[in-house]
């Protein structure tokens, strides 16, 4: 319901209606939830009370209400107080409670930090409305790097190679990009700070590409502890290694005769799935770094590549080729034959996971051109996430970073 003011003479209207619209949007992006019609309500917004001792849950469960949220809103200039509450109707009592300050540009960040901690009571995990998602878009004339917010907003342009820029991936606490890009035609790696004018370039003889970053606890943006896997080929191989944070090689972590590529890391850090095509076509294979031990994980289709392995560890998504079609495929450790998340829908690629693995953003040409779509990690409720010129791909899903 409306979001109220909490000092009836200050005029709060218009803050007051942003707030109740970005809760509202940022929960249903989720697919937790259905919203309910405000034009069901029983309850009179000009009566109905913030707190407990003034709802009647009745007329909220009568209309299948389950959860109800409240918020009440002071404003002083630029200074804003927000107070929010989330209720289960059915049981009439409040569980969870917050009183929120800031300015007036720190609305957004207030609701969704509220919304982490409706989605935290209802899962046990924080959501991802601290994470962002970048991009390749060709809008500019070149393949360039965007960043938007995780459900679409405020894109904006992070390179500026004015040539072509490819494979983003974030740093475990999302301070950093590695990237590949061609000065020259060749193709090298860059490490840039996702803040700060500064950074790297990896720049050994031959291919740079295709970057990964190892996960680590507690990722405070250093980059002497971070650690990442990339496609090197100076040995005249594509392989995998593993480099610091800098770009300094450490060891190879990958030998065979055919091409290794596109590294992407268990969440313990143990393990790589990469795609190689030792066996003819390229397939997905897991490789424990402990043991040594190599093992093919994909076995259907004869086309499989761009591994994404999930924040939980049980899953790796992946796109897979029937028919000179590409679609998503997600597929566990379990023997289970994988499951197709998307079909009949033009090509759908390079699938990354949010932050608590929930949801998996991806590239389709369904509409014509490529662009970012976002679905459940079971492959429902698939939506267009933005349009900008141009067409968008190779999406990566960033940490929560709390920015």
């Amino acid at each position: 319901p409306d979001f109220k003011p909490l000092d009836p003479e200050a005029d709060t209207a218009q803050t007051a209606l942003d707030a109740r619209e970005l809760t509202a949007a940022t929960l249903a992006f989720t697919s937790y939830f259905q919203l309910i019609d405000p034009a069901a309500f029983l309850e009179d917004p000009k009566t109905s009370g913030l707190t407990a001792r003034s709802i009647n849950f009745r007329n909220w469960t009568i209309i299948g209400a389950e959860l109800l949220i409240t918020g009440g809103v002071a404003q002083t200039g630029a200074a804003v107080e927000l107070e929010m509450r989330l209720f289960d109707t059915v049981k009439g009592r409040s569980v969870i409670g917050k009183r929120y300050r800031g300015r007036q540009a720190d609305l957004r960040k207030i609701v969704r930090k509220f919304c982490s901690e409706v989605i935290f009571f209802l899962t046990g995990d924080r959501g991802y409305f601290n994470s962002e998602i970048a991009f390749i878009s060709t809008g500019t004339g070149n393949k360039e790097i965007f960043i938007a917010e995780f459900d679409g907003r405020n894109p904006a342009q992070f390179t500026r190679t004015k040539d072509i820029t490819l494979s983003p991936a974030w740093s475990p606490g999302g301070n950093w990009l590695a990237y590949t890009a061609y000065p020259k035609n060749k193709p090298n790696l860059y490490i840039k700070h996702r803040r700060q004018q500064r950074g790297y370039e990896v720049a050994n003889k031959g291919l740079n590409i295709t970057p990964a970053w190892r996960p680590r606890p507690r990722a405070d943006g250093n980059l002497e502890q971070e650690q990442l896997a990339a496609t090197l080929s100076f040995t005249g191989d594509q392989e995998i290694y593993l480099l610091t944070g800098k770009g300094k090689i450490i060891k190879r972590l990958t030998k065979s005769w055919g091409s290794d590529v596109s590294p992407t890391w268990s969440p313990d850090g143990k393990r790589i799935a990469f795609v190689s095509n030792r066996s003819g076509n390229p397939q997905i294979y897991v490789k424990d770094l402990e043991s040594g031990r190599v093992d093919r994980f994909t076995y259907q289709g004869r086309y499989n590549t761009q591994p994404s392995w999930s924040p939980k560890g049980d899953r790796i998504a992946y796109s897979g080729m029937e028919g000179g079609r590409n679609d998503i495929y997600v597929a566990g450790f379990d023997g289970r034959p994988p499951a197709q998340l998307t079909r009949e829908a033009g090509n759908n690629e390079s699938p990354s996971w949010s932050p608590d693995g929930s949801m998996i953003v991806f590239s389709s040409n369904r509409e014509g051109r490529a662009r970012i779509f976002v679905m459940t990690a079971f492959g429902t409720d698939q939506r267009r996430l933005l349009t900008l010129p141009g067409e968008q791909t190779n999406p990566q899903w960033s940490p929560n970073t709390g920015l």
